[in-house]
């Protein structure tokens, strides 16, 4: 079999076999194939793309070239989450012990953050003494003492995946789908959850920027899972403004705890409500009526709350965050932001509040940059807020010395408007077959 062959028929438009799929990873892991011509493939799918028979011998592929955790035949009753990422994206430190809570195993990895997103793994070790690369051992032992535990993902986990996306970063094919429905359900093939919620993010804090790329991507991450035996279903949701109020890794944690306690932002507890009761819907098959009624029962009861409290101490972490916010990373500045006129905020840029937040410290552009845990935003107005010019709209929490340019940004990232717009909708489409 010759690789130049499989590109020229990637080229014309005609469907490859599962042979040339597996030729083509085995070149990629093994180093037989070289990254001009792993490029030329990469860009003939980018083009072509590819038909659903076609992921599924990819992804499965791409999942098999490392390690796999079989999480489904280690545990009973397991369920995952996965987001396509968003700015203030904090709902898998809500959901999942809340799912755990009424039962469910939650064994789940999660990556750092990369870009205006934010990473899962980054808002947990903004905890104090919290421990993300557990070994497996001790990752199998938590799960089957409290049911929960969220890890980093292994450095083995589909290296086929990292090797091919590290082509695409370099080679503008990013933005395909196909490539990004196989990089995400190679990670969650590879892990082994028989049921599976996707969160497809849609908006301008999001990598889908409208809902026909998302219902497309929704599409094919599922299409695959049912392809390769999974009980998965996806849900489209809003990411126009960034979730909830607070940005950045421990004012996250902060919000994600009032959820938890009950006080948190409307929509985001709507959302999360939504997600976990899909998640209990899949993993034990009863009505959508019965597992939200359960999962509105784990809030109020602070059953979720003593379960986040129960993961974040196994995991070494110090609970006591949760009584106390002071004992969480802060940042040495405050700065405000304030209003340049009155009206309605009619439209928020989150992409561009992503990027404030990381030029603050939050993020990073690099995956060797160091993250301030302290630094971010708490928004104070959202759309269809009122506000008066001179209002604190925002504060700014930063190491840094001068931000006038970043406050500067973030006015024009709020567009104000002397009308109000339609609310926007948490919840966008349901993709299920």
């Amino acid at each position: 079999m010759r690789f130049y062959d499989i590109i020229d028929k990637k080229k014309n438009k005609q469907a490859l076999s599962k042979e040339e799929i597996d030729f083509f990873i085995k070149g990629v892991v093994d180093g037989s194939i070289p990254d001009y011509q792993i490029s030329s493939l990469i860009m003939a799918i980018y083009l072509n793309g590819m038909n659903n028979t076609e992921l599924s011998c990819l992804t499965e592929a791409m999942a098999y070239t490392g390690d796999v955790l079989n999480i489904d035949k280690l545990f009973d009753n397991t369920v995952d989450k996965h987001s396509t990422g968003g700015i203030g994206d904090k709902t898998s430190l809500i959901v999942c012990p809340i799912v755990s809570s009424l039962g469910l195993n939650i064994a789940k990895m999660s990556g750092r953050g990369l870009g205006f997103t934010g990473g899962t793994i980054d808002k947990l070790e903004s905890i104090p003494g919290f421990i993300t690369d557990l070994k497996e051992k001790d990752f199998i032992k938590q799960v089957n003492d409290i049911g929960f535990s969220l890890i980093s993902q292994t450095g083995n986990i589909a290296p086929a995946d990292k090797k091919i996306y590290a082509l695409r970063d370099t080679t503008a094919t990013v933005s395909s789908i196909p490539l990004i429905a196989s990089s995400i359900m190679s990670k969650k093939i590879a892990a082994g959850d028989s049921n599976i919620l996707l969160d497809v993010k849609v908006g301008s804090g999001a990598f889908m920027k409208n809902i026909k790329d998302a219902k497309e991507l929704a599409s094919k991450m599922v299409a695959i899972g049912k392809n390769l035996g999974k009980n998965i279903m996806a849900i489209m949701t809003n990411m126009d403004e960034p979730l909830g109020y607070n940005i950045g890794n421990s004012l996250e944690v902060i919000e994600a705890i009032e959820v938890l306690k009950g006080n948190g932002n409307k929509k985001l507890t709507e959302l999360c409500i939504s997600l976990a009761t899909n998640m209990i819907v899949l993993a034990k098959n009863i009505s959508s009526k019965e597992a939200k009624k359960m999962v509105i029962e784990a809030i109020k009861s602070g059953k979720a709350l003593e379960k986040f409290a129960e993961f974040i101490k196994y995991q070494h972490g110090n609970p006591e965050i949760i009584n106390d916010y002071n004992l969480l990373p802060k940042s040495k500045h405050v700065y405000e932001v304030k209003a340049l006129k009155s009206g309605y905020i009619s439209k928020i840029n989150s992409e561009e509040i992503g990027k404030i937040a990381n030029m603050l410290g939050a993020g990073r552009s690099k995956m060797d940059d160091k993250i301030d845990y302290g630094a971010g935003i708490v928004m104070h107005a959202k759309v269809n807020d009122y506000i008066k010019k001179g209002n604190i709209i925002a504060t700014f929490y930063t190491n840094k010395n001068s931000v006038d340019d970043l406050i500067s940004e973030y006015n024009k990232a709020i567009k104000i408007s002397g009308y109000k717009v339609a609310d926007p909708k948490m919840i966008l489409g349901y993709i299920k077959k």
